[in-house]
């Protein structure tokens, strides 16, 4: 597997660069490229990311990121609603696709991936810490609350599944926000964002590392083609009718898209 330390310097670049590392890796694929990915990322300022079919006005306070000026965007999986911000480690798998194997169908593969990083993240907090558990479909808890949300999408060869571990979070911000969301696992049992999530006790670089042994990402990669990420941006997500469902046309300006290490 391949490694990309790869932040990238606008919001919509980054969730537009893994929707590029996914279609450049499917188009590889069907020469016979067997490279899987690896990728970290971590914002530098708040933003709210919606999952692909949800309604940003059903799950986002729309009136307060005006307000505070922090931006809504939407990515290309499915899930639930985020509060970007620093503190949030996001990292990105892109795997090949096997119907034989552990990633042939969505549920074996959520718990595949997310039983391996539970495993590794329980190695680290040690034996005083509370469990580290595998709750609802795609979240990871720490004594019965979220520190990690996860997403996939699939194509024919390859898959991406990404998520966000909390590290350090503003939860009032979150509040301010985020509504209570449209849909949610049992396990949650109604409690507010403040009393339902909490902080991962570990350094960004542990768990990097915790990941990187875990799925040996040893080598550094190559990244996707920077005009496909720029093209993604100013057709899709920059744009209100990717964002907000709309046909409302907004002036858009490229985002910079610096070069992946190696």
């Amino acid at each position: 597997m391949k490694l990309l330390e790869w932040t990238l310097p606008a919001p919509e670049a980054n969730l537009a660069a893994d929707e590029a590392l996914l279609d450049w890796c499917e188009a590889r694929a069907e020469t016979g490229c067997t490279e899987e990915y690896l990728r970290f990322w971590m914002p530098d300022r708040p933003f709210v990311v919606v999952g692909y079919g949800q309604q940003v006005e059903r799950e986002v306070d729309l009136a307060a990121c005006r307000r505070l000026g922090i931006p809504v965007l939407r990515r290309c999986s499915g899930g639930g609603t985020v509060l970007q911000a620093p503190g949030c480690l996001n990292y990105t798998l892109i795997l090949r696709i096997d119907p034989a194997g552990p990633t042939r169908s969505v549920p074996t593969t959520n718990r595949y991936i997310l039983e391996r990083h539970r495993t590794a993240l329980t190695a680290l907090l040690g034996r005083n810490s509370p469990p580290v558990q595998l709750q609802g479909e795609t979240d990871l808890t720490l004594g019965g609350r979220k520190f990690s949300g996860n997403a996939q999408r699939r194509r024919r060869h390859c898959l991406l599944f990404h998520g966000t571990f909390l590290l350090q979070i503003p939860l009032d911000l979150m509040t301010a926000v985020l509504k209570m969301p449209s849909r949610q696992p049992d396990y949650r049992q109604g409690r507010s964002h403040a009393d339902f999530l909490t902080t991962l006790p570990l350094t960004a670089e542990a768990v990097r590392q915790a990941l990187v042994h875990i799925w040996s990402a040893h080598q550094t990669g190559t990244p996707p083609p920077a005009d496909a990420i720029a093209h993604l941006i100013q057709t899709r997500y920059s744009q209100p009718d990717w964002i907000f469902r709309t046909t409302a046309p907004v002036p858009t300006t490229p985002a910079e898209i610096p070069p992946a290490p190696g």
